[in-house]
């Protein structure tokens, strides 16, 4: 089977991790993120590249409190070159991986090791705080519109991961997977990530995906071990104070 390409699977990610709303601004599609991270919050381009149409873009995310960030796909290279020469700064190379469903629930997680969820219990919500994910964007989960789910990861019979997956564009995508510092290492990563794939299989996904910060080498290195291929990448430019 073919594998998604970058475009479909950043359309995923904009339905299972949106926005609280978005706006159009001419050549920009302006997103409010209310603290959900950087893919809620940065506007991205429409159509052809103008130049002179960046400045409402940073009028309209200065209008809602953010500072003005830009996601750089395939294709924007133009607008990146113009950002750099404004004196902003590329961050957060992030890749994009996709592997056929079929490919990654071949393996089953043990049993008692993950249990699908929803919505979220405590215990997970104590988790991604420990990680560094509160309220913000579990709010972004809550408004995902899409078919949906956490997943609790245990180890030693104790609560010890989390992960939450949407299920669009025939993908699965994967979202906020985090295991307790103390029992990482354990295979507990592999478990939860099988587990939401054979729940997005369940819902109809041809594919399983995700996106990876590049200097995340734990992370990719996981993925790479589960069969999965980048199939594009994405950054951010924004401007230092």
């Amino acid at each position: 089977m073919n594998l998604p390409d970058a475009q479909t699977v950043c359309d995923a990610l904009d339905v299972t991790w949106p926005a609280a709303a978005k706006s159009a601004v001419p050549g920009f599609t302006i997103r409010e993120g209310k603290g959900g991270g950087q893919r809620v919050s940065a506007a991205t381009t429409v159509g052809a590249f103008d130049p002179t149409q960046i400045a409402g873009a940073e009028d309209a995310m200065r209008a809602l409190g953010q500072v003005p960030l830009f996601m750089i796909r395939s294709g924007d290279d133009a607008l990146s070159v113009h950002l750099d020469n404004a004196g902003y700064v590329e961050k957060d190379t992030t890749l994009l991986y996709a592997i056929p469903s079929a490919d990654i629930t071949d393996v089953k997680p043990p049993p008692v090791t993950s249990f699908q969820v929803w919505p979220p219990l405590a215990t997970q919500r104590e988790i991604w705080a420990e990680g560094g994910t509160g309220p913000a964007r579990l709010a972004v989960m809550d408004r995902a519109d899409c078919p949906k789910a956490t997943f609790l990861g245990r180890v030693n019979d104790r609560p010890a991961g989390t992960a939450f997956a949407g299920v669009a564009n025939d993908c699965t995508m994967l979202h906020s997977l985090e295991v307790l510092q103390n029992d990482r290492r354990q295979g507990l990563a592999a478990n939860l990530t099988r587990a939401s794939a054979i729940w997005g299989q369940s819902q109809g996904a041809k594919w399983f995906t995700l996106a990876a910060v590049a200097a995340n080498a734990g992370a990719n290195a996981l993925y790479t071990s589960l069969g999965m291929q980048v199939v594009g990448q994405y950054h951010y430019r924004i401007k230092p104070d």
